[in-house]
């Protein structure tokens, strides 16, 4: 079992940042992949950003230049720059061992 608590969401203007974090915690050893995904209104859940065990990380292209995933031992993190109104949405972390866990979703605002 894995546990996944997002924090760090907020309300920025367009042009500013946010860094949102991720806590994992009980069997993280067996954490293959994270990813962060983000929902906005009325819209379908978009993969934004993953890194495997091997840190390896591809990104949406939207958010390209713009977003950072990284990972150290228990923590995901995504440094978010230059931030649009268009990457409001609710922002999810994601972890898989052998099933999928999700966390509970953290909002981020960026106001025009």
């Amino acid at each position: 079992q894995v546990q996944l608590v997002e924090s760090g969401g907020g309300v920025v203007q367009a042009g500013g940042s946010l860094r949102l974090s991720c806590a994992a915690s009980g069997s993280i050893f067996s954490i293959n992949v994270m990813r962060w995904y983000r929902q906005a209104p009325g819209k379908q859940r978009e993969l934004v950003a993953a890194v495997t065990k091997d840190g390896s990380t591809n990104y949406e292209d939207s958010v390209k230049g713009r977003f950072t995933i990284s990972r150290d031992k228990n923590t995901l993190y995504l440094q978010m720059n230059s931030l649009k109104p268009e990457d409001t949405a609710v922002y999810y972390c994601y972890a898989f061992t052998w099933v999928a866990y999700w966390g509970q979703g953290t909002q981020v605002t960026v106001s025009s």
